[in-house]
């Protein structure tokens, strides 16, 4: 067996099964999970309608390239929501099944593995990271987001052999956890020093169509790559999901886009991973792209819930609204795998610790004392639970 497998930590949500395997919840009370970031919202009706409409496409082998049509679909989108100056469809986009998979399988296919190799990631972090550093034999280096650095990651802490002994630095922006959102000055940075140390970006942008000011988007790496005159996205590739924008999970359709140099030995790699996306999830997956009316419907339903839970919160629970993401990340006084088993002992409410995020890091778990609420269930659920949250701290 691969001796790397033994270095892998429970997933989670593993974690949380194993925190509440001696608690029984009210029956009383209906059951509210906001551990899971799965989006609840309806899927749009004409993705799902294309998907009908060609389902005799099983018939056919996916190309791991896939259709050129859907590579000139993502193409134009990534253009028009990031003001790039051009992308090319056909060497700077690869279609991916779900980015789960493909920021794990990405570690696979570029880093090289030894003693000496870093993979960076804040902290807390989505665990894909840290597994695909993993397995790609190289060791996690976490760097701590904290209130002291507005939830970003602490890049001055990282020194510069550190610099040079990373080959893949993970980004997320709209953070997963935090919502935090790295500006475009930090980007151009953070892509200097790739240049410079000659390590890849991969730039986790899944959370970026969830946002409270339709005139302030989020901004991306490639598009900050852009700015400063570069549209081969040298060094830099970013992931991108319809699972968040378009309330899509169960389609496992994605994207890499940006590098072509990285990309042509990425796609390498996918050709003898045998991955690809099917057919009819590939057309209605155009569907999705080539429509932005369903994505800002779908940012005044978060937009509304945030607003609700907030008022129920306010004055109660030390927490902030986040920039963007469907997530709040609420600080505790104690204990946050404690108070996860009251609230669900108590009220039937399922959260997710922030210590089960994070991994100890300069002498700190930064997810500690915090919890990680997501609100993707419907509107009067994210309210209830509030509520109960509220009734839960002020028992003590």
């Amino acid at each position: 067996m691969n001796p790397h497998l033994q270095q892998l930590h429970p997933y989670p949500f593993e974690r949380l099964r194993h925190l509440f395997a001696d608690l029984h919840p009210p029956a009383d009370r209906a059951p509210i999970s906001l551990s899971i970031g799965e989006p609840r919202h309806a899927s749009p009706a004409f993705v799902l309608a294309e998907i009908a409409a060609n389902l005799d496409r099983l018939s056919n082998y996916p190309s791991t390239a896939g259709l050129p049509e859907l590579r000139q679909a993502i193409a134009a989108w990534l253009q028009r929501r990031f003001a790039l100056p051009g992308v090319d469809a056909d060497q700077q986009v690869l279609p991916v099944s779900g980015t789960r998979e493909a920021l794990f399988a990405f570690a696979q296919a570029v880093v090289n593995p030894g003693s000496g190799a870093l993979v960076m990631s804040p902290n807390p972090f989505y665990q894909i990271y840290e597994g695909a550093a993993l397995l790609a034999g190289a060791t996690p280096h976490f760097i701590n987001c904290t209130a002291g650095t507005g939830l970003l990651p602490d890049f001055a802490s990282v020194t510069e052999q550190q610099w040079r002994q990373c080959q893949l630095l993970y980004l997320c922006s709209p953070g997963n956890p935090t919502g935090a959102v790295l500006p475009l000055e930090q980007l151009q940075q953070l892509i200097a020093l790739a240049r410079e140390y000659d390590f890849i970006i991969a730039g986790d942008e899944c959370y970026s169509e969830i946002y409270f000011d339709e005139d302030s988007p989020p901004p991306g790496l490639l598009q900050a790559c852009a700015s400063l005159g570069d549209s081969d996205y040298r060094n830099c590739v970013v992931f991108h999901s319809l699972s968040k924008r378009s309330n899509l999970p169960g389609l496992r359709s994605g994207f890499v886009a940006g590098d072509a140099r990285i990309l042509r030995e990425f796609a390498l790699y996918r050709t003898y991973h045998g991955c690809a996306m099917p057919v009819h999830h590939q057309l209605g997956s155009i569907a999705a792209w080539n429509d932005e009316a369903h994505v800002r419907v779908n940012r005044q339903l978060y937009r509304d819930k945030f607003a609700a839970v907030l008022a129920q919160f306010e004055g109660k629970l030390a927490v902030d609204a986040p920039e963007a993401g469907f997530y709040l990340w609420p600080r505790l006084e104690g204990s946050d795998t404690e108070c996860a088993r009251r609230l669900y002992a108590d009220e039937n409410v399922t959260v997710l610790p922030g210590s089960f995020l994070a991994r100890e890091a300069h002498g700190i778990n930064p997810g500690a004392r915090h919890l990680r609420l997501a609100l993707v269930a419907e509107p009067d659920q994210c309210v209830e639970a509030a509520r109960r949250i509220v009734r839960c701290l002020e028992r003590g």
